[in-house]
């Protein structure tokens, strides 16, 4: 399901839903999009990022 702008989701969620919500965007797995962001934690700055996506993304209405 993909929409007009990168934005997260209300429901589906497990912290801010910046996962889900780039997942619905790219029509990708959250479960895919999660790991990846653990392991971009662990090995890169993958809070970093998830913490600017959580404060630039507008939830979903």
């Amino acid at each position: 399901m993909a929409q007009a702008g990168l934005t997260r989701p209300r429901d589906g969620r497990i912290i801010a839903g910046v996962c889900a919500g780039v997942a619905d965007h790219y029509g990708w797995s959250r479960g895919l999009v999660r790991l990846v962001f653990v392991l971009f934690g662990l090995f890169g700055a993958g809070e970093i990022a998830y913490i600017i996506l959580w404060v630039l993304m507008p939830n979903r209405r």
